[in-house]
């Protein structure tokens, strides 16, 4: 087992415990900078530690009954779809235009922790078929962001959960977890398919972001929230601000 990967699990992994999200847009970052990983590869290898992160997270909120199977089932097969598409247009991608495509996805994170307690949870959502129409629109769009850069999507798929379908807080990052799982799996192996998985570093992964998770869910209710949102949030725009800026290698000749 590759000790480089360990580590970069762990840290992975309890930040997503410590703020409630998938460990993606902390280790693909982490890979890149000392694993050496290109873009490509580094997103291909985050995709199969997301699974785990999903058995494992989904599982957790299975047993305190807080997963809504009916929506996850409802964003399954659309997820599954845009997964694919996505990892195929990260692999027509230069790296320099894939590394800004991620940059800006860390700022969307970092604003949703910083908004993430002002979410209202709606009086009356949406009810009957009519719920079925955002659970496959958050599917496809989380589906596609999946592909592309390697991460969860639970940015993108529980604030609609709660905003429009009126899943509680709880229970939409329990159905987000769950959901993540199909789409994580149809996109490492794209990735896979092209080339881009780095399998060594694999079981390093697993085994630190499972590790970090479950510390940094016990840490969690310890630290004052506010200050943990705050602090990462800051971490993420300056680690996306290197990454807005990527810029094409010159061409030697």
């Amino acid at each position: 087992m590759n000790l480089s990967s360990l580590w970069i699990g762990l840290v992975a992994g309890a930040f997503g415990g410590l703020v409630g999200l998938g460990g993606g847009i902390v280790a693909v970052p982490l890979m890149a900078t000392f694993l050496k990983l290109t873009q490509h590869r580094a997103v291909a290898t985050s995709l199969v530690m997301v699974v785990f992160t999903g058995l494992a997270g989904a599982l957790t909120y299975a047993t305190q009954g807080t997963v809504d199977w009916l929506a996850a089932l409802l964003i399954f097969p659309s997820a599954m779809v845009t997964a694919n598409w996505g990892a195929r247009y990260a692999n027509q991608l230069p790296e320099w235009r894939l590394k800004r495509v991620f940059g800006w996805y860390l700022v969307v994170v970092a604003l949703s922790l910083l908004l993430k307690p002002y979410i209202p949870h709606v009086e009356e959502p949406l009810q009957g078929w009519l719920r079925i129409i955002p659970l496959i629109f958050t599917g496809a769009a989380a589906g596609f962001a999946s592909g592309l850069l390697g991460v969860g999507g639970g940015t993108i798929t529980v604030p609609i959960m709660v905003l429009l379908v009126g899943l509680e807080q709880h229970t939409a990052q329990g159905t987000s977890l769950l959901a993540m799982i199909p789409s994580a799996l149809v996109g490492s192996y794209t990735h896979y398919r092209h080339g881009n998985l780095a399998q060594e570093y694999v079981p390093g992964l697993v085994v630190g972001i499972l590790l970090g998770a479950f510390a940094g869910g016990l840490v969690a209710n310890q630290l004052p929230e506010f200050w943990l949102r705050l602090v990462f949030a800051v971490v993420l725009i300056w680690t996306a601000t290197r990454y807005i800026g990527a810029k094409p290698k010159p061409i030697v000749e």
